[in-house]
């Protein structure tokens, strides 16, 4: 039977004491059919187990619906979080590779300075060499050639 069969089945009850008798100087007792009062309340406990275990499959279901919602609550959220943490954390990626590129940009143009400087400074050492070596050669080439034109005009 269902919930409102048992509904229907206390609400008689409750008319059948409610239309009851009262007895005379007893103050609230009253005069009730014991057959049809004691019917009625084992039509309600014959009911009661199948509403009650109706009752409590509806609990069950609640507790297991509610045990997954917090579940999946829990894994979605979870979810989230790594979600907002790899996005944060490729952030930080992205951010720390173009703090550390410009670090690198930063150093590679002083180490070209250096080298350029180093470069230059070589280059003109080795010209200075190279000129004093030339004079050198030079002075060189005109004494040999003085020489060459004594003796030429000795042997004339």
């Amino acid at each position: 039977m269902a919930g409102n069969a048992i509904d229907e089945l206390i609400n008689n009850l409750y008319e059948m004491v409610q239309d009851a008798f009262s007895v005379p100087l007893g103050g609230d007792r009253c005069v009730l059919d014991r057959e049809k009062a004691l019917d009625i309340l084992d039509e309600i406990r014959a009911n009661l187990p199948s509403d009650l275990r109706m009752a409590r499959e509806i609990v069950e279901k609640r507790n297991e619906v509610i045990t997954a919602g917090k579940r999946e609550y829990d894994s979605l959220k979870k979810q989230a979080d790594e979600y907002a943490r790899q996005k944060v954390n490729e952030h930080d990626i992205v951010t720390e590779a173009r703090k550390k590129a410009a670090e690198i940009i930063a150093s590679a143009e002083v180490r070209s300075k250096e080298v350029m400087k180093a470069a230059g400074d070589y280059c003109d050492d080795a010209m200075k060499r190279a000129e004093a070596a030339l004079g050198q050669t030079l002075e060189e080439v005109r004494r040999s050639r003085t020489q060459f034109k004594s003796l030429m005009k000795e042997q004339r």
